[in-house]
């Protein structure tokens, strides 16, 4: 108990835990979508693309949160312009547009600290030790307005994730829809960068949803699941960067990537050691139905 008390102690870990525990709650649900729609690559181009945003911000005195969303929805409009006016597929185009944004991102904030000689690279890396007052407000505000908006438009978004011509068909306006879920990412991707920064924040939109995808089936449950497992990885990995004085973002992520991996090798319907038999016993009734299949002058040879 006394080990479990201590951080809260200080002020600057109260508000890291808050922001960890809110982080990894939204992360959680809305990379659920992701999962089901197979779009991990476009968290990934989201997150690398709000650099160049927040760079500019801080540059000219703008809320930072305000710029990175806004680079963020740029760039996933950017893609879908591309995609739509040229043969490049989605996967190419968030490629072009997440390294273009990316390289700009660098390069902002290269200029900015040869100029005014401070230390951007937070941004990368997160620095969730050193949240203000003001950044705890933000964040909850952003996780309110993303928790509300699942919340209210559930249904619509279920439906479109795991069938959008279905949903076209249905009348609902898939467009908006698509726009909405991109806002959401970006949402959660700016609310996330003070805690892991913009190149681990990938790791947490997947890995607490994925970990409960080996272990539940439906999407809601899938979200419930993944919010508990992401709260539980950012409190953990908060308590061993306070006592084994590691990076924060790092041992967030380190430690819900733990957490698959268990369920990898131990979820009752996809470990790997849980299944009945090994990977050949499983395969050998699919040979055995090849045999069958094959004329008796091949099985002869």
């Amino acid at each position: 108990m006394d080990a479990l008390i201590e951080p809260l102690q200080y002020g600057f870990m109260q508000r890291s835990l808050i922001i960890a525990i809110l982080v990894g709650l939204i992360c959680a649900i809305v990379g659920s979508y992701l999962i089901v729609q197979r779009l991990a690559l476009l968290g990934d181009a989201i997150s690398h693309s709000v650099l160049p945003g927040l760079a500019i911000a801080f540059l000219f005195g703008f809320n930072i949160f305000v710029g990175a969303f806004i680079a963020g929805v740029l760039s996933t409009l950017i893609i879908a312009w591309i995609r739509t006016r040229s043969p490049i597929k989605e996967d190419a185009a968030m490629g072009i547009v997440f390294s273009a944004f990316f390289a700009l991102g660098i390069t902002l904030i290269t200029v900015i600290q040869k100029d005014n000689k401070i230390d951007l690279n937070h941004f990368l890396f997160g620095n969730i030790l050193g949240v203000t007052a003001s950044d705890v407000r933000d964040t909850a505000i952003i996780a309110g307005i993303i928790l509300a908006i699942v919340f209210l438009f559930y249904k619509e978004l279920l439906f479109y994730t795991f069938d959008s011509l279905g949903a076209q068909a249905a009348g609902l306006p898939t467009n908006l829809l698509n726009l909405g879920l991109m806002v959401l990412i970006a949402l959660t991707i700016v609310a996330s960068m003070k805690a892991v920064g913009v190149i681990l924040v990938l790791s947490l939109l997947i890995t607490p949803g994925s970990t409960a995808y080996l272990l539940v089936k439906r999407l809601h449950h899938v979200m419930i699941l993944g919010a508990a497992i992401g709260i539980v990885s950012s409190i953990s990995g908060m308590y061993l960067s306070y006592f084994y004085n590691l990076p924060s973002g790092a041992a967030i992520v380190m430690v819900a990537s733990g957490l698959f991996f268990l369920a990898f090798l131990l979820s009752p319907r996809h470990g790997i050691l849980t299944q009945p038999g090994s990977r050949t016993m499983r395969t050998l009734p699919l040979l055995r139905e090849l045999r069958e299949l094959m004329p008796k002058s091949r099985q002869k040879g």
